[in-house]
This record gives C-alpha cells, structure tokens and sequence, in this order.
C-alpha cells in the first residue's frame, strides 16, 4: 500500500512559522502550545517540538498520560496537564516535573502529598469563572489560596501558575469572566502566592481580546493553522494550516444515468457519468454527517461526495472528466492552493474545524513534512 492510499501529511513548518507569528500578534512573556489530543490530531511529539522551534516555552496537554509521553521522548521544556482521574496518583508527574493543573482542594492535598521539599510538586490552581466545568469555586477561593500558601511553606508544593478558561459567548461573557478571574488573582496573592504565569485566554481570545492575554497564552487550534473563529479566515491572520488530508483514487466505473450510489440510495446519477471511489470513510474520521456535502479535489477540481459516507469509503460524481485509479484525491489542506480547507468540511458537517482534525484515526497514516521530520 503506498503512502497516500489514506494519508495526513503534516507540514511541521508551518507549525513552527505559525506558532511565530502568534507570538508577535500577543506579545505575551510565555506562550503555550496546546499539544492534547495527540496535538489536535497532528501528532503531538512531532508538534510539540515545532512549536517550541517557533517560540512556544510552555506545553499544555489534558491529561499526564499525554506529558509523560512528552517527557519519555526528551522533551524537557515546562507542561502543564490540567484533567484528572479521581484516583489519579501524582506521584510520576511530579517526580517528571510535570505541572498540575489543580481544581479542587482534594487535588491540591494530592499534590502536596506527592512533593517534597527535594522536589516540590509543581501546581497551578485553576480558578473557575464562569464556564461551570472544571475548577476550585469561587466560594472556596480564600479557604484554597490559603491552604496553598500553607502547603507552600512546607515545600511540599510550589503554586507556579494561576488560569481559568473563557467560553467564546461573547466578549460580553468573557470580559465577565475575566473580571472574575482578576478578583480571584488578587485573592491568591493577598495570600501570599506569587504565581508565575496567569493565564486564562486559549487562542480566540488571545488574538481579539488584548485584556485576555495576561503572562501566557494558550495557544492551541492557531498553531495548527486554522481560525479559531469566523470573522477571519487563518490566512489573514497570517497563519498556514498544518494538516493535508489526502488518499488515492482506489477504482473508477462509467454509468448510466438512473445509478445509485452507495446505501439508501440517496444519491442517483442524473446523466451517464463517472464515479470514483476513494477508500476513506468514517473509520477513519470522516463525518457521515458530510454525507452528499464533503468537498474533494481531484485533478484541479473540486467535487462534493456523492450519497453516504461509508465506513471505509466514499465516492464522488467526477462527470466526463479523465480521472484513472491512483490519481490524488485532497479531502482538505491549505486552502490558498486551491483544495478544500478543514473549515470547509466542517460546514458540510455542521461542525467545528477542531473536531474535523482531532477525530482523524483509525488506518490513516501520518506524516511529517519539515521541521525535526
């Protein structure tokens, strides 16, 4: 099988280059590469290392899972993970250096009791502000940063960060909240915490909310290229995306008009025509919901899928044109070359761009373009 029967080429220097070009547009001190979920799809060793050539010196990921494999592969730079088993142990992480993103006073004993003065856990509070995930309530805030500052003085911990995070609503909303999140900064360091990062805005915010920006930004759907919100398109704002969904064309059959194509038949050929198949389906990530909607290019073309998307395989209605077995089918990729753009594929499935790139899976290889490659 070669490898663009069902391939996601990643251009890690557009990683790099993007993660640059953020860095000047916030201005912030620290800016972190949000590296979680396997870097939205894009692989995350190979993304992280990108972004830190492009200026990143935090990594954030959920889970520490996802920073222990940072850390086995000799990426040393500062992570943060943020979202915890109930059992989880913090031990590894501590012992790795990994910090803790901290939501409620059982986590912050946890972590204490996994620190020693010799090595402190590292921690960071998280404050919740309005989005009603996670997060220490603001009716627990004084009881927290107290008993922080306590365990800090032990030197079982160290409290290196503050942050919280926004929900997009609205700058009316996320204004609110990053009122709440300054009242809550205050509050920790009345008693006596001195933080050296707070954080609250991900990568709309960074780049439409100055008050948002704080010591760091988390910089998480940017880096990878796309737009983390509508009113302007990832390349006027100067960045490139990262990810080309590609495969090859695995059979082409001329028909008459009146054919069926693929289950229920909700597609039928108006005219004798060809149709070719593309062996990529939802196995591998791709929205059923695209259904008659995704957009392909094939031979400087652009096509939308004909009938259902299946689980290993989709076809397209090419017409008259000279399309042969093997020929490159791009599903999405930079969009100023001419092919389909993730956010066009996440309007034919009424759904964000983050999903269309972090749920591809299953047989699709990934490969890497540029950078540390």
């Amino acid at each position: 099988m070669s490898d663009a029967f069902r391939e996601a080429v990643i251009d890690l220097d557009a990683v790099t280059a993007n993660v640059r070009r953020l860095r000047q547009l916030v201005g912030t001190p620290h800016a972190m590469a949000v590296v979680k979920a396997n870097a939205y799809g894009h692989g995350a060793l190979e993304c992280a290392r990108a972004a830190l050539a492009g200026g990143a010196d935090w990594l954030g990921v959920a889970e520490i899972a996802e920073a222990l494999q940072l850390r086995a592969s000799g990426i040393d730079a500062p992570v943060l993970a943020w979202l915890h088993d109930p059992d989880a142990d913090f031990a590894e992480a501590v012992e790795s250096g990994i910090d803790l993103g901290i939501s409620s006073l059982a986590q912050l004993e946890a972590a204490a009791a996994a620190g020693t003065p010799e090595r402190p856990a590292f921690v960071q509070l998280k404050l919740e502000t309005g989005l009603s995930r996670n997060g220490i309530p603001a009716s627990v805030w004084e009881i927290a940063v107290a008993r922080a500052r306590e365990l800090e003085e032990t030197g079982a911990l160290v409290v290196r960060g503050l942050f919280s995070h926004l929900s997009n609503a609205s700058p009316e909303d996320d204004r609110a909240a990053i009122a709440v999140f300054t009242r809550g900064v205050e509050q920790a360091e009345e008693a006596g915490l001195r933080p050296q990062v707070r954080h609250i805005a991900a990568s709309a915010a960074a780049l439409s909310l100055p008050e948002s920006r704080f010591d760091l930004v988390r910089l998480g759907l940017a880096i990878y290229g796309l737009s983390p919100f509508g009113p302007e398109s990832a390349s006027e704002l100067g960045l490139r995306p990262a990810m080309t969904l590609r495969g090859q064309v695995a059979a082409v059959r001329r028909v008459p008009a009146g054919t069926g194509v693929s289950y229920d038949y909700t597609y039928r050929t108006s005219a004798e025509t060809t149709l070719v198949l593309v062996p990529i389906g939802y196995a591998e990530g791709i929205p059923r919901h695209a259904s008659g909607r995704g957009p392909v290019w094939i031979g400087g073309e652009r096509y939308r899928i004909a009938g259902r998307v299946a689980m290993d395989q989709f076809v397209v209605d090419v017409g008259d044109a000279e399309v042969a077995v093997g020929d490159e089918v791009v599903l999405f990729g930079d969009p100023a070359t001419g092919v389909p753009g993730a956010d066009d594929w996440a309007a034919a499935a009424d759904t964000i761009s983050y999903e269309i790139v972090t749920r591809l899976g299953g047989r699709l290889r990934r490969s890497f373009r540029g950078g540390a490659a």
